[in-house]
């Protein structure tokens, strides 16, 4: 053999070494890529399972709300009031209004009691 074929030899497995070190590299990226990919869709999944759900309990939210104020509703305390607990609307003969009792001042300026 020549010293030539002996030098190629020798650069022989160094190439394939670096060529087979770039596959695996390259491999490995595009692992981690379709890895990454595949968690950002499940993830997009979970999200949109997520705000369906966020909008089911806002409809629900925004019914609740509504039949409380339809429940609180003047009307609606009235007519339960009367129907369960037999109470009803006085007549103006029946309603007495009071004054309010007036309070001393204490000679400081502070409202005191008016039993001094």
């Amino acid at each position: 053999m020549s010293p030539r074929s002996r030098g190629a030899r020798r650069g022989g497995p160094r190439g394939r070494s670096v060529v087979a070190l770039a596959l695996l590299a390259f491999v490995l990226m595009a692992a981690a890529v379709v890895w990454r990919r595949s968690y950002g869709i499940a993830r997009t999944r979970e999200l949109q399972v997520l705000d369906v759900r966020r909008r089911q309990l806002e409809a629900e939210h925004a019914a609740l709300r509504s039949a409380v104020r339809l429940a609180a509703s003047r009307a609606r305390i009235g007519t339960a009031a009367e129907e369960r607990l037999g109470m009803r609307v006085p007549s103006d003969t029946q309603v007495v209004i009071l004054a309010r009792p007036r309070t001393r001042v204490a000679r400081d300026g502070a409202p005191g009691d008016s039993t001094k």
